[in-house]
């Protein structure tokens, strides 16, 4: 994850999702419904000059959810969940999810309570519809902070508890760090996964962010049966540039080196995976909204 992708998601984005809408069958079973989504990350510059527009676009192209990466004071691209919601309708779009970091700052330690900031995070994700709360960051002193990230683990569970109030589910989603970074003798990913509630917390896969780390999506998947009920849909080729943490950057799906056409297989089959993600950050010249075009065009060839 590069600078400017941490700088923002630390202001931005709200999400939800729902235990409600999850039987716990799926645990055993298949995933029946896949609904294809894009992260508006991938198109932030147009969402920033012209969201309206950039909104319609998406869905002229066929898209019919979205993920939001942008909630700050309450407002979405600018716009009151009221607001955005009715714009979203009127596109015959929705927003099943979308992505805002809880931090420590959100809990109150006197009251033993979440701050009223967090609780009307939820409460406008509940306004937009959204099935999932998704928290797409962990900083660096929780990371290494024993303590520390034992409460945090508390916190995402008890955040699953507010969400399900508003019959939603609070979420994680993964960067690279929780693969090389250990908690005693295990990895921060199987820390978290161990630490987190299922039926409260549920795990947001990005299969991107992990390669370089941990190639293996599958074997996380097959692990951890029924825990990834949306997944970001990325592939990665070798970057040139030097600074990319992990050496790889996203591209077009089905140009990179991920085997992302088995990896989706294996995330319906025992993942419980019911939203598919699309993400590009990286564009090799190309214009973002061809890109995320050429990005849906290729899931419905695979069948999504």
């Amino acid at each position: 994850m590069n600078p400017s992708r941490r700088s923002f998601l630390k202001t931005g984005a709200i999400a939800a999702t729902a235990a409600a809408i999850m039987p716990k069958s799926i645990f055993a079973a298949p995933a029946q419904i896949q609904r294809v989504g894009l992260q508006l990350y991938s198109v932030r510059d147009a969402m920033m000059i012209d969201p309206a527009a950039t909104l319609k676009k998406l869905a002229d192209m066929g898209y019919q959810h979205v993920e939001h990466a942008n909630y700050v004071n309450r407002k979405f691209y600018g716009w009151t969940a009221k607001e955005f919601k009715k714009r979203l309708d009127d596109l015959g779009l929705q927003m099943p999810s979308g992505h805002t970091v809880m931090t420590s700052a959100h809990w109150d330690a006197t009251t033993n309570d979440f701050t009223d900031v967090w609780k009307l995070t939820v409460e406008d994700a509940a306004t937009m519809g959204q099935k999932f709360v998704i928290s797409p960051w962990m900083d660096d002193k929780v990371r290494h902070d024993t303590d520390l990230l034992k409460s945090t683990m508390d916190q995402f569970n008890k955040s699953g508890e507010l969400c399900q109030k508003y019959n939603m589910k609070f979420g994680y989603h993964n960067h690279d760090f929780e693969f090389t970074t250990m908690v005693g003798d295990i990895r921060l990913f199987d820390y978290i996964m161990q630490n987190t509630d299922p039926e409260k917390v549920s795990q947001q896969l990005d299969i991107g962010n992990m390669y370089g780390r941990e190639n293996n999506a599958m074997g996380i998947i097959e692990k951890y049966p029924g825990r990834f009920i949306s997944m970001h849909v990325k592939d990665e080729i070798k970057s040139a540039d030097k600074n990319e943490g992990t050496g790889y950057e996203s591209t077009i799906l089905g140009k990179g080196v991920l085997p992302v056409k088995e990896v989706l297989k294996t995330a319906k089959k025992v993942g419980g995976t019911v939203y598919l993600i699309i993400e590009q950050e990286s564009y090799q010249g190309l214009d973002p909204m061809d890109c995320v075009k050429i990005d849906l065009q290729t899931m419905k060839k695979w069948g999504y």
